[in-house]
């Protein structure tokens, strides 16, 4: 397989080969697939994760026990300002 790169990118690599970190370029591919692929799972787990949140939301709403749209708003904006308040961003 023959892969061309953007100036950009030679350039990245040249960055990491100089660091020292990585010996080779192949050093710093395997690095990045592998990043990748956590990043993947990461995203398939996180979306798992809001999958079963939705369904148990749905299923709370279906049995009547949601809140009231507006009273979940107030406590957003409360929240919001006592995190800016403590000077969290």
């Amino acid at each position: 397989m023959t892969i061309s790169l953007n100036p950009e990118q030679e350039q990245f690599i040249k960055q990491k080969l100089n660091s020292g970190k990585y010996a080779t370029v192949d050093e710093i591919l395997t690095e990045a697939f592998r990043l990748l692929g956590e990043r993947d799972r990461q995203y398939d787990d996180w979306v798992k994760t809001t999958q079963a949140k939705l369904e148990t939301g749905l299923a709370q709403l279906d049995k009547g026990e949601g809140i009231d749209g507006k009273v979940v708003m107030t406590q957003l904006r409360e929240k919001s300002r006592t995190l800016r308040e403590e000077g969290h961003h």
